[in-house]
């Protein structure tokens, strides 16, 4: 017990060392919410959608380590009454400024990126060209254009679905929609090359990590999906019977893939469609969103393990159960209904 508990101190001890002051800084039982003036380096890009306020634009500041806590410039525009109208666009910001000197540094144009966009791992092609045609000014319609023939940029899948590489792009003025999904795939073929895969291979392992990337909750967590799945697609497999049963194929398949729920509804349960994996055997027809590489990575080299499935049972930390058979699955589901039952707004 004493080792038990001298352990167990130290590695709490470990931890308040490394993440205290944002801990402090968070609750507001320590020091200062705000970085000091003067001590802004390095740069940052943090990208604003439209219908951003100071509320949702406040933690993407502190993950990008602009600011020093989750709140910091939220709590800074209400104690000071500051109303602010944030215009979308990718922002080049510095490390730890304080939260007028941002608010300044978004009012000034020039620190507004006009040919720059910034894809997060997960979007779908639809909302990447969203995304794509809102921070560029292209029209909608030509990138639509620019997707509609995959064999333009050498890709044999029948849609550019998970071709669109997730990352940061600096474009010249007056690029067109071509040159911008081009230089999209070409850095999704770099990313495949670097992990090893052959080119044969490309669309299935853009398969497997584009369910990797809408299913995992942790780095960790990638690399035990990633082996789920290749469990389940064993031909010996007689636990699932070679379905994969993920929901996040089965809601892309019925188009509810971002409905606001991490639950599939029985429309998508049911849907009659080849992305529908509780229904059909097998990996689905394509990818379903776009994967980063870690995803890649975790779908090339999948954790030593046996488990056939796996159930976040926590939302909000992400903490997910890996199970062997269906009974260890079912406590893992009925864990997770309690959650829900205990968090009705929890996005269940």
């Amino acid at each position: 017990m004493l080792i038990l508990v001298g352990g167990v101190a130290g590695g709490g001890i470990a931890l308040w060392n490394t993440y205290g002051d944002r801990v402090q800084a968070f609750l507001g039982n320590g020091e200062s919410l705000e970085y000091e003036a003067g001590q802004a380096t390095g740069e940052a890009r943090v990208t604003i959608v439209a219908g951003d306020t100071g509320e949702s634009v406040s933690p993407k500041l502190f993950e990008a380590g602009v600011t020093k806590a989750s709140n910091s410039l939220y709590k800074y525009m209400v104690d000071n009454a500051v109303g602010f109208t944030f215009q979308p666009g990718v922002y080049k910001l510095q490390q730890q400024m304080t939260s007028e000197a941002v608010l300044a540094a978004l009012k000034d144009p020039a620190n507004r990126l006009d040919n720059s966009v910034q894809l997060r791992e997960g979007l779908t092609l639809k909302q990447s060209l969203d995304i794509i045609s809102e921070q560029t000014s292209i029209p909608r319609a030509d990138l639509d254009a620019a997707v509609a023939t995959p064999s333009t940029y050498g890709v044999t899948a029948p849609t550019l679905e998970g071709w669109i590489f997730p990352a940061t792009y600096d474009f010249d003025d007056g690029v067109t929609a071509q040159q911008v999904i081009d230089r999209m795939v070409k850095r999704t073929i770099e990313s495949l090359d670097k992990a090893g895969v052959a080119p044969e291979d490309r669309e299935r392992i853009l398969t497997i990590a584009s369910i990797i990337e809408r299913e995992a909750r942790s780095s960790e967590d990638f690399y035990k999906v990633s082996r789920v799945i290749e469990n389940r697609l064993q031909p010996d497999n007689t636990e699932t019977h070679g379905l994969l049963q993920m929901d996040s194929t089965a809601q892309y398949g019925a188009n509810e893939l971002d409905a606001g729920s991490s639950s599939s509804s029985a429309n998508a349960l049911n849907g009659d469609n080849p992305y529908n994996t509780y229904k059909y055997p097998g990996l689905p027809v394509g990818p379903i969103a776009n994967a980063g590489d870690l995803a890649i990575d975790a779908a090339m080299h999948p954790v030593d393990g046996p488990w056939y499935y796996f159930t976040t049972v926590n939302l909000s930390t992400g903490e997910t159960v890996f199970s062997t058979t269906y009974a260890d699955q079912e406590k893992a589901v009925a864990q997770f209904q309690q959650w829900c039952r205990e968090n009705p707004n929890g996005g269940c």
